[in-house]
């Protein structure tokens, strides 16, 4: 690629490329509710609501965007297998797009995945490997497999076909509540957050969407104080492990520019008391990365508008894991 070249703005995703993963997502993926939150409204004065993408398949909203890019291969290339570099909820959702179409799938792990993640993605099939703890190890050795083995590599969030499969949420919010104002998205590498933002704003050009990511991996709010992705410090730590990603995808960020409203962050700390609510009051079983929306409004970081509404990207935390996350607190 030339210099010239690698100026060259991204196309955005459409309106219509929206529309035409939602048709294909049909009668496959869930088509998650917009659950009222009699609790929050109770606290703060507005209505607000629930996506519960815990109840998505999979266990996370992953599998929308992973099965409409399987779904736009060529059969011989599907045979040849699919390859997912993942911190777990990409690599499960590529797992069980891999097993609906019948082809061999590879997910490749940080070594510090929580162990449901990775029996996740083996009980749907696929072969796991485990490789160093940064996004940029898992890329290398998930390329290094499809070089060697002929595999399709899916990408976690930097691609357009990823985008518009995650932002049909966004397009279900749309149709589902045409008068929302105020909308919470997660933020990891950025596949869900532009696709939700640019569906949003493309159906409902009046809604306000706000990104909410980890205050240990604040790669968005560094980009866009930078005017551009960057990559922050290796290996942040964090509760978040689905949200962790260095750096913002650059078609992401792209997305982000145009449709993103404002990013905030929110504190390790605050996450356990969200994941505890959701469990209390809404009988929903969050991992910390599908609290962190309500978290930032229990810990008053987002002010919330009428009709507001919180993605809950996904659920997938077992019993050993809600015990050390909640079984000490009071």
């Amino acid at each position: 690629m030339t210099a010239a070249a690698s100026t060259v703005a991204p196309t955005l995703v459409s309106l219509d490329d929206f529309r035409n993963a939602a048709a294909a997502l049909r009668g496959v993926a869930v088509r998650t509710p917009l659950l009222p939150s009699e609790a929050l409204h109770d606290q703060f004065g507005v209505p607000i609501f629930l996506k519960p993408e815990m109840l998505q398949r999979g266990g996370a909203f992953k599998f929308r965007g992973a099965y409409w890019f399987v779904s736009q291969l060529t059969p011989a290339q599907r045979a040849k297998g699919l390859v997912a570099p993942s911190s777990g909820n990409h690599g499960q959702a590529v797992a069980l797009a891999a097993k609906l179409f019948g082809v061999p799938s590879t997910v490749v792990m940080p070594t510090t995945a929580p162990r449901a993640k990775r029996e996740g993605a083996e009980r749907l099939g696929a072969r796991v490997i485990l490789e160093g703890t940064t996004t940029a190890e898992r890329m290398a050795k998930a390329v290094e497999i499809c070089e060697r083995e002929g595999a399709t590599l899916v990408p976690p969030f930097d691609d357009p076909t990823i985008i518009a499969g995650q932002g049909t949420i966004g397009l279900e919010i749309a149709e589902d509540m045409p008068d929302v104002q105020l909308v919470l998205v997660p933020v990891g590498g950025g596949g869900l957050s532009s696709g939700v933002a640019a569906a949003l704003k493309r159906a409902a050009p009046a809604v306000r969407v706000i990104g909410v990511e980890p205050a240990g991996s604040p790669k968005l709010t560094r980009a866009r104080e930078a005017g551009a992705p960057v990559t922050i410090a290796a290996n942040p730590g964090g509760l978040a492990d689905g949200l962790l990603a260095v750096r913002i995808g650059s078609i992401n960020y792209a997305h982000h520019h145009a449709f993103l409203d404002d990013v905030v962050t929110v504190p390790d700390s605050a996450l356990p008391n969200a994941m505890r609510f959701l469990l209390d009051r809404h009988k929903l079983v969050a991992e910390p990365s599908g609290a962190i929306t309500v978290a930032a409004l229990l810990e008053g970081i987002v002010k919330p508008a009428a009709r507001t509404v919180c993605i809950l990207s996904g659920g997938n935390v077992e019993w050993d894991g809600l015990l050390a996350l909640l079984g000490k607190s009071a």
